[in-house]
């Protein structure tokens, strides 16, 4: 799974990273009792996929190329079954 470095582009962070923050403000506000500061705090969660969309669009984000096979990796499952008996 590493060697696909799924998430790890500043796109991904940034979404995340507002997303988590609009949560945190909303769990604030509702412990405060105040609707509109959690109804902001939505609206942050709502926004962090959107700028993480805009900025894969403006090439921060991953880009979807396929892995190469290597032989190590392209094992049949009769292969497979082997080593795990043998293990």
């Amino acid at each position: 799974m590493a060697e696909h470095s799924h998430g790890h582009t500043p796109a991904a962070w940034t979404g995340v990273i507002i997303a988590f923050l609009g949560f945190s403000v909303a769990g604030a506000f509702v412990i405060a009792a105040k609707p509109a500061g959690f109804w902001a705090g939505m609206a942050l969660v709502l926004l962090g996929p959107i700028v993480g969309g805009v900025m894969r669009t403006m090439g921060l984000g991953s880009h979807n190329e396929p892995l190469a096979r290597t032989p190590a990796t392209t094992r049949s499952a009769e292969e497979e079954s082997r080593a795990h008996v043998g293990a």
